[in-house]
C-alpha cells in the first residue's frame, strides 16, 4: 500500500510541476535566419575595435521588434549602433506568458571579434 501511495504522490507532484512549468514566462527567441548579421563599421574595423554589446528588445506578439535599447555597451558607439540597427530587423519567436503569446522583453548579446 505504501508503494502505491508513493507512486500516486509522485505522479501528482510531476503533474503539478508540469502545470506550473506551463504557466511560466518564456522569453522571445531570435530567429537568426530571418535577418542579416550586423556588418562591421569601417572605422571600427580600421581601429580594430572589438567587444560584446548587450541589447534589449521588446518583441510584439507577431515576432517583430517594437522597441530596442543598448543595455550594456561594447565600448564602441559604432559597434553598438550597428548591432542594434541590424538585429532590430530580425524576427523573433514571440514570448509567452501563461501559455499565451505576449509582448515581452528579451536580451541578446552580440560579440564583435576580428578574425
Amino acid at each position: 500500500m505504501k508503494a502505491c501511495l508513493s507512486s500516486i504522490a509522485s505522479a501528482f507532484l510531476l503533474a503539478a510541476a508540469a502545470s506550473s512549468a506551463l504557466a511560466a514566462d518564456v522569453a522571445p527567441v531570435i530567429d537568426n535566419k530571418s535577418c542579416d548579421p550586423p556588418r562591421y563599421p569601417k572605422a571600427a574595423l580600421m581601429n580594430e575595435e572589438t567587444g560584446t554589446v548587450s541589447l534589449g528588445f521588446l518583441v510584439a506578439t507577431d515576432g517583430k521588434v517594437s522597441e530596442s535599447k543598448v543595455e550594456k555597451s561594447s565600448g564602441s558607439k559604432s559597434l553598438d549602433k550597428a548591432a542594434l540597427t541590424a538585429l532590430s530587423l530580425c524576427k523573433f519567436k514571440p514570448g509567452t506568458k501563461d501559455g499565451k503569446a505576449e509582448q515581452l522583453w528579451t536580451k541578446v548579446d552580440f560579440v564583435w571579434k576580428l578574425e
